[in-house]
């Protein structure tokens, strides 16, 4: 999917009247949602099930991601009642299109990327769950991947197997504000959904794209956690093609995930790892399906 631009008539309201804190406690997660201007149309909504971003104009709100199912209700109340037009999925985890149903019945025009609506409206297997995911009411299913109305900037594309094979990035251009879901982990351990088509050299490929679309002042909103700088999503990049290069040499020479974790390759990154394990797992697993492109240039 190629960037597409979409035009929104920019107005104020239609979120809670919330007191609002400053930017960085108010990404933290909390139990209870919290709403924080970034702009004084664009909002950012935490402790949702993840991060949801939401963009008032006069045709009613533009969201990005719509939280967990559990917190559905609370994510409402949060919008303050106000009209969802559009809603954006990111990708097709539970965690992000949780909320989806109930928008999409109140009316809202759901987009995603066509990987994420099949998934969505057919189903997936989980492997490590060893069953198959039922596919999401009709109601929930994203419906549309082009949007256009008004003269408020809003852009969106294709992030190629950055986490899942679905993953999509939102730029609110005058906010100079990136939704990037997934693609960018600086709370958790970065996440590659190896069986729902993300790998490693995707994720590499994709960091790469939001650096060109960033600047030093662009705010990158990912699915958990602190919204980062374009440094942080350097840095990441910088880590990740170094685990990129690392896992080629070595799955070339046929060494198995707990080999390279026993080499030292984790620990080379200067990241505290939750479970270093599961990632290199992850990551290999992700190369056996790209077995016929692992050179030492990233496709």
């Amino acid at each position: 999917m190629t960037s597409r631009r979409v035009a929104l008539k920019a107005a104020l309201g239609g979120l809670a009247a919330v007191a609002l804190p400053s930017l960085p406690r108010a990404l933290l997660a909390a139990d209870k949602p919290t709403v924080t201007r970034i702009t004084d149309k664009l909002a950012l909504i935490a402790g949702a099930g993840d991060n949801v971003l939401a963009l008032t104009t006069s045709e009613g709100l533009v969201v990005v991601d719509s939280g967990a199912a559990g917190s559905s209700a609370a994510l409402l109340e949060a919008l303050g009642g106000g009209r969802v037009h559009t809603l954006f999925n990111t990708h097709w985890h539970h965690a992000q299109i949780g909320s989806n149903e109930a928008l999409g019945k109140a009316g809202a025009r759901i987009v995603a990327h066509e990987k994420t609506r099949q998934r969505l409206a057919y189903g997936y297997y989980l492997p490590a769950e060893d069953r198959y995911e039922k596919p999401v009411a009709k109601e929930a299913q994203p419906t549309e991947s082009f949007y256009t109305t008004g003269d408020e900037r809003v852009e969106y594309g294709y992030l190629l197997e950055a986490h899942t094979d679905g993953d999509l990035y939102v730029h609110f251009r005058d906010a100079n504000v990136i939704a990037v879901g997934d693609a960018v982990s600086p709370a958790r351990d970065p996440e590659l959904d190896w069986f729902g088509g993300g790998w490693l050299g995707g994720r590499c490929d994709s960091l790469k794209l939001l650096l060109t679309l960033g600047n030093a002042t662009t705010k990158f909103v990912p699915s958990y956690g602190l919204a980062v700088g374009r440094a942080d999503v350097q840095k990441e990049y910088d880590m990740m093609l170094k685990l990129f290069e690392r896992f080629v040499e070595l799955v070339r020479k046929g060494q198995s995930s707990d080999d390279i974790v026993d080499a030292g390759v984790m620990a080379e990154t200067g990241r505290d790892w939750e479970d270093a394990k599961k990632f290199a797992y992850d990551a290999h697993k992700s190369m056996w399906a790209h077995h016929n492109t692992l050179m030492p240039d990233i496709v």
